[in-house]
C-alpha cells in the first residue's frame, strides 16, 4: 500500500535515553487533505526517520497525492476504505511503527506546520526531566493560527516544559514500551477527547504528562471567529454538527469515567456545559437548529453510553 523504509530504525526500546529524531517514526492522520500536504510532509521529514500516513477514506484525488507521495521509500501507507475514526487510525499508524523497529513516535494531524528542530528540542526536554521513564507523554507548545494567541506561555530556562492534565494528540511524543502499558487508543470515541482520555488513563496509571513551554508548531482549533457582544469580546469555535455531536458526547463520558462526581453529577455538570455550547451557537453560528440538536443528541448518547461513529 506504500512505501517501506528502506532502512532498519535504530531507536532503543523506548525505556533508555533517545538520542535522535532519527529513531522516531511520525504518525501522521489524513482525511481529505489539501494541497499543501506535501510542503508539510517535507518538514516532517527532516525531522523524524520515517512516516506513517494513514488515511481515512480520503477522495480518489487525494489518494492519488498520497500515493505519489508514498513512492518515498521513508514513508509507509495505510488506506482506510473508509473514516475509521482519529483513535483507530492512531493505534494503526502506531502498529506499523512498531513493525518497522522503531520504538518512539511523534503523532500529528495532517494539517499542523511543524517547527525546524521540534524533535531535537523534545528529546533534550525529556533528557532534562528528572523521572524520564515515567513519561506518558511529552506534548509540543503550539501557536493557534486562528487566534493570533499563543497557546503555551514564555519559556523560561529554569522551566522549559509544565505538567499537564493532557495535551492534544498533534505533536505528541511516546514511547511505545509505556504505550503498551498504557493501552492504545479508545477507538469508540471516534474524533474528540481522544487525546485527553489518553493522558488521564496514563496518569492514573501513575505516568506523567508535560508540555513543551515553547511554541514548536501551528496549529489551528476550529475555524475560530471573533464576535464582540456588549463590548466584550467573545470566540466560538464554528465546529461543523458532527463534532459538536462527538464533542458533547465523549465529554459527558470523560466526566463519567474521571470526574469523581457522586450520584450521577457527571451527567448535570455535562448538560450545564452543553447548555452553554448551545448559547455560544445561537448566538454566533451558522445551522443552529443542526448543530443544538446534534450537542443535545451528544450530551444524551454520552449518558447512555452509546458511543462509536454517529449514527445516521
Amino acid at each position: 500500500m506504500g512505501g517501506v523504509a528502506s532502512t532498519t530504525a535504530t531507536s532503543n526500546s523506548g525505556r533508555g535515553p533517545l538520542k535522535s529524531g532519527r529513531e522516531v517514526c511520525a504518525v501522521l492522520v489524513t482525511f481529505h487533505p489539501d494541497e499543501g500536504l506535501p510542503a508539510r510532509i517535507e518538514r516532517v521529514l527532516l525531522e523524524a526517520g520515517a512516516l506513517v500516513i494513514v488515511d481515512n477514506g480520503s477522495d480518489e484525488a487525494a489518494l492519488g497525492m498520497l500515493r505519489r507521495l508514498a513512492a518515498d521509500p521513508r514513508i509507509v501507507l495505510v488506506l482506510n476504505s473508509a473514516n475509521v475514526g482519529i483513535a483507530r487510525a492512531l493505534n494503526l499508524g502506531i502498529a506499523r511503527a512498531a513493525e518497522r523497529g522503531y520504538a518512539w513516535v511523534l503523532l500529528l494531524d495532517q494539517d499542523r506546520v511543524i517547527d525546524a528542530g521540534i524533535l531535537n528540542a523534545m528529546i533534550g526536554i525529556r533528557a532534562a526531566y528528572p523521572a524520564a521513564d515515567r513519561l506518558a507523554v511529552i506534548g509540543a507548545g503550539f501557536r493557534d493560527v486562528n487566534t493570533s494567541a499563543g497557546e503555551t506561555r514564555a519559556a523560561r530556562a529554569d522551566e522549559e516544559w509544565e505538567e499537564m492534565e493532557s495535551v492534544i494528540t498533534s505533536g505528541s511524543l511516546i514511547a511505545l514500551a509505556t504505550h503498551a502499558a498504557v493501552g492504545p487508543f479508545r477507538e469508540e470515541f471516534f474524533i474528540d477527547y481522544v487525546d485527553s482520555e489518553y493522558c488521564f488513563r496514563a496518569r492514573a496509571l501513575g505516568y506523567r504528562v508535560i508540555k513543551t513551554r515553547r511554541a514548536l508548531m501551528s496549529h489551528a482549533i476550529g475555524a475560530a471567529t471573533r464576535h464582540n457582544l456588549l463590548g466584550v469580546d467573545k470566540w466560538t469555535s464554528n465546529h461543523p454538527p458532527d463534532r459538536r455531536y462527538y464533542i458533547a458526547r465523549n465529554d459527558t463520558v470523560m466526566l463519567r469515567d474521571y470526574g469523581h462526581y457522586a450520584l450521577g453529577l457527571w451527567a448535570a455538570k455535562s448538560l450545564g456545559r452543553c447548555i452553554r455550547a448551545c448559547k455560544r451557537v445561537l448566538l454566533y453560528e451558522p445551522m443552529k437548529s443542526r448543530k443544538i440538536r446534534a450537542i443535545l443528541q451528544g450530551w444524551w448518547h454520552g449518558v447512555c453510553g452509546r458511543l462509536g461513529p454517529r449514527a445516521r
